[in-house]
């Protein structure tokens, strides 16, 4: 596990030192906050993980100034990995971290004696906290859900943060939320991606002036600047893996009062965060958003048809011109318009992507940095 010194020499350090340096950050921590990165997987020609992929990227991302990684979220595709494979990317994960930033590792798994297994794992690899969904696929009731939160709180060895995203799972309401809040100090925060902002707002509003350290994360990037203006503490933030440097300034003009900045960037911010949403199956857009940034993730375990491959060929070019617009060179060459309608009379493409790439050479030719 590779630490840096001062200096900028690499040492390698023992799984228990990482642990320990880990648990050391997180006592000196009052809550987790700021921008956590889901971690996408790389996969390699054999459609396994791509493990030195997946240590460049965490480095990567550390040195960009994201405040931790999460992975095995939903952007990291947990559903489709094995149990050992979700393991396996914590295990990479943390281990290449060393202690770094805090590791919020998803536990999403189908049952508490899953979640307690997993959870043991990761709390002796030093993750600040797991990340864990409602119960998924049958729908159960509240009262369920509220037994089997304070039961896991009982007995998880690790912190705990409830995820809330009623798309993909039975949703935590605030009032149970609320309980669960007050009542058990193992549960620590509260990641929402239910895309509902009066609903965050109430959780600030019920949650917050009696237990202040109790983190909320936002999980909906397009109401990152809103969210932190009302008071939550940061976010798990999809497009961070893709514009690290961006969403961090973002969260660091938000919460330094420079509102008029941080709402330019957040407007910034919406093309590319619907190119990468929509279209094709998610998180192709995400990785696709990756690939550009130079990183092999090789092919998703979710098979696309011909038309949808077609098309994440056109979303890419289109992803490709937004990241070259604001200055990324690297996604330059790549930026197409998608052939959606025949160009006008005159206009040459490769002129225009000519043009960009010259533009990218001239002083302020990145508009977000």
């Amino acid at each position: 596990m590779p630490a840096l010194t001062a200096e900028g020499v690499i040492l390698r350090i023992s799984p228990q030192l990482a642990a320990r340096r880990s648990h050391e950050l997180k006592k000196i921590m009052t809550k987790l906050s700021g921008i956590f990165t889901p971690t996408l997987v790389p996969f390699d020609a054999k459609g396994r993980i791509n493990e030195g992929e997946l240590r460049r990227m965490v480095n990567w991302l550390i040195e960009k100034g994201v405040s931790g990684l999460y992975p095995n979220g939903s952007t990291g595709e947990f559903i489709r990995l094995s149990l050992e494979e979700r393991k396996r990317v914590i295990q990479i994960v943390a281990g290449e971290n060393g202690g770094r930033v805090p590791v919020l590792a998803g536990a999403a798994e189908a049952n508490m004696d899953m979640i307690l297994e997993v959870s043991r794992v990761y709390a002796d690899l030093g993750c600040a906290a797991v990340s864990v969904t409602g119960p998924y696929y049958y729908k159960v009731s509240q009262e369920s859900i509220e037994h089997y939160f304070r039961e896991l709180a009982k007995r998880s060895p690790i912190d705990i943060i409830l995820y809330n995203i009623p798309q993909y799972s039975n949703e935590i309401s605030v009032p149970v939320l609320t309980r669960l809040a007050m009542d058990c100090p193992r549960i620590i925060g509260v990641k929402d991606s239910s895309r509902d902002f009066p609903r965050f707002l109430s959780t600030l509003h019920l949650i917050k002036p009696q237990r202040p350290d109790f983190s909320c994360l936002i999980g909906c990037e397009e109401m990152l600047f809103p969210s932190l203006l009302m008071g939550a503490d940061g976010g798990t933030i999809a497009s961070s893996g893709v514009v690290p440097e961006v969403i961090v300034r973002l969260y660091r003009e938000s919460v330094a009062g420079n509102i008029a900045e941080a709402r330019r960037i957040q407007f910034k911010l919406l093309d590319l965060i619907e190119a990468m949403l929509t279209g094709t199956n998610f998180p192709e857009g995400f990785r696709a958003g990756m690939s550009l940034r130079g990183f092999d993730l090789g092919s998703t375990r979710q098979l696309l048809s011909p038309r949808e491959q077609a098309d994440l060929e056109g979303i890419r070019g289109k992803i490709a011109c937004l990241l070259a617009e604001c200055g990324f060179a690297e996604a330059a060459s790549a930026c197409r318009v998608a052939p959606q309608s025949p160009s006008p009379a005159g206009v040459n493409m490769d002129q225009i992507v000519h043009e960009v790439l010259k533009t990218l050479g001239k002083p302020g030719g990145n508009t977000w940095r």
